[in-house]
């Protein structure tokens, strides 16, 4: 009897763009998919399977693109449908996947479901997202907070209700107990599936099943049914990547989204090693000191509770996260040494690994003084909450460098020209430091040994 193939992805490195700061065909400051297809060539020698675009879609970028009002248009300062075409051709040319990702916990306020929805309580979208009536003697429904601060509830003066949202107003989360919404979302996704994507990236995928009325946000109970039906209406049966970002993850529910035999997705984004260094109070805002042994327990449990069944997903960094060599390494002193040990690492644990732009050449946090560096929503959200329940100034600006999310949507570093070979104009996301934030050593190959040479 011969073996069972092993998917794709297991001996695959996937490389994520964070579109807007990767590369500038057009000098309006501003990354774009003409400028991702120009550096096709440099990924492709690098080894990389597929590459992760952060999204792509039409948005008014209130939350950089994660606030989508078109999941069928892209956003202009992208490109065209046209360009995105042309961008999975050339890399499928190269042996290249693309990877999409999916923003369906919430959408823009922007929406033409929700702008309708907000037309009247009888309107057809009505049902898309979450209204509840004010709380018995006024005020919000109930007491559940923003992520990024402040109530998930907002007040829509005209309809008399408030509306639900995990993260910012203009971010209502869409509301997953309607099967017509499911239905639209599966449509949308196989559209672009049959545009020949190699597959979905699905951010906060574990918030979908939130039945707020009980407080339940993350991993509802029905959040695996509907993963299940996602996975029989639109991906199961093709050959593509689905990874979920879940926060609220852990070893023994992880195998629920990635077993075997449960029909959900291929693996998710769990994220223990990162938060096992925050503050109880203050989280990523006053990082611990970091701990070694704290961070190899962590990544062992993982390797150990998934070495079976399911699968890990491997990363330092992405567009969320400070830079790996920063967070991990010494900058000061070990520079390239530290960057090459931790892809040394990464390579080598069992899973799939992710590498975040920039991640190979040691780019490095770029340090503010002030909060009127930051452009983050979250961190100027943060900067006022924390203030106020008696964190210092300092500290938090502090904290910010070490961990926020800026950090990693500066323009990636190309050249040692002006802007670092970013644009021929002005960059549109912030300057760029280029003293001392990369290291000066060429690009290096990360395909990932195959699973007969590491064990895998």
């Amino acid at each position: 009897m011969s073996e069972a193939k092993n998917p794709w992805w297991h001996t695959a490195t996937i490389y994520q763009v964070y579109p807007r700061s990767f590369s500038d065909s057009n000098g309006d400051g501003i990354g774009d998919l003409p400028g991702i297809i120009h550096r096709l060539d440099y990924l492709a020698d690098l080894g990389v399977s597929a590459i992760w675009l952060s999204p792509i879609f039409k948005s008014p970028m209130d939350d950089n693109g994660y606030d989508i009002s078109d999941y069928r248009e892209v956003a202009p300062e992208f490109g065209t449908l046209a360009d995105f075409d042309h961008l999975v051709a050339e890399a499928k040319a190269r042996g290249i996947g693309i990877i999409l990702d999916l923003v369906v916990n919430h959408s823009s306020d922007e929406h033409p479901w929700f702008l309708d929805a907000c037309t009247g309580r009888d309107s057809r979208y009505r049902d898309f997202y979450i209204w509840r009536d004010a709380a018995p003697g006024g005020g919000v429904p109930n007491d559940i907070p923003s992520i990024f601060g402040g109530s998930a509830w907002s007040f829509h003066e005209s309809t008399g209700q408030y509306y639900f949202h995990q993260f910012t107003r203009r971010q209502p989360d869409l509301n997953w107990e309607n099967p017509e919404l499911r239905a639209q979302v599966y449509e949308m996704m196989n559209w672009w599936l049959d545009r020949g994507i190699a597959g979905f990236r699905m951010d906060v995928i574990d918030l979908i099943g939130k039945e707020p009325d009980r407080g339940i946000t993350a991993e509802g109970p029905y959040l695996h049914r509907y993963l299940q039906e996602m996975h029989d209406k639109t991906y199961g049966g093709r050959d593509v990547l689905t990874v979920g970002e879940a926060w609220s993850a852990t070893p023994s529910s992880a195998l629920r989204y990635s077993g075997r035999n449960r029909n959900e997705l291929s693996m998710v984004f769990q994220f223990e090693h990162v938060t096992q260094a925050w503050d109880p109070e203050h989280g990523k805002w006053r990082p611990r000191d970091f701990d070694l042994v704290a961070l190899k327990k962590v990544l062992g449990k993982w390797q150990l509770a998934l070495a079976d069944d399911g699968w890990n997903s491997l990363f330092w960094g992405n567009h969320d996260l400070p830079r790996a060599v920063s967070k991990y390494g010494d900058i000061s002193g070990y520079h390239t040494e530290s960057a090459k040990m931790l892809a040394t690492v990464l390579h080598l644990l069992k899973g799939t690994p992710y590498v975040y732009q920039g991640e190979e050449i040691g780019m490095t946090n770029v340090p503010f003084t002030t909060i009127e560096q930051y452009k983050d929503v979250e961190t100027l959200n943060m900067h006022r909450l924390h203030l106020e329940a008696g964190l210092s100034p300092d500290d938090f600006i502090a904290g910010a460098n070490a961990n926020g999310r800026d950090n990693a949507r500066t323009p990636i570093q190309w050249t040692d020209a002006e802007h670092a070979g970013f644009t021929t104009g002005i960059p549109g996301s912030r300057s760029i430091r280029i003293s001392g934030t990369s290291m000066s050593m060429p690009a290096c190959r990360i395909a990932h040994p195959s699973s007969t040479t590491t064990g895998r």
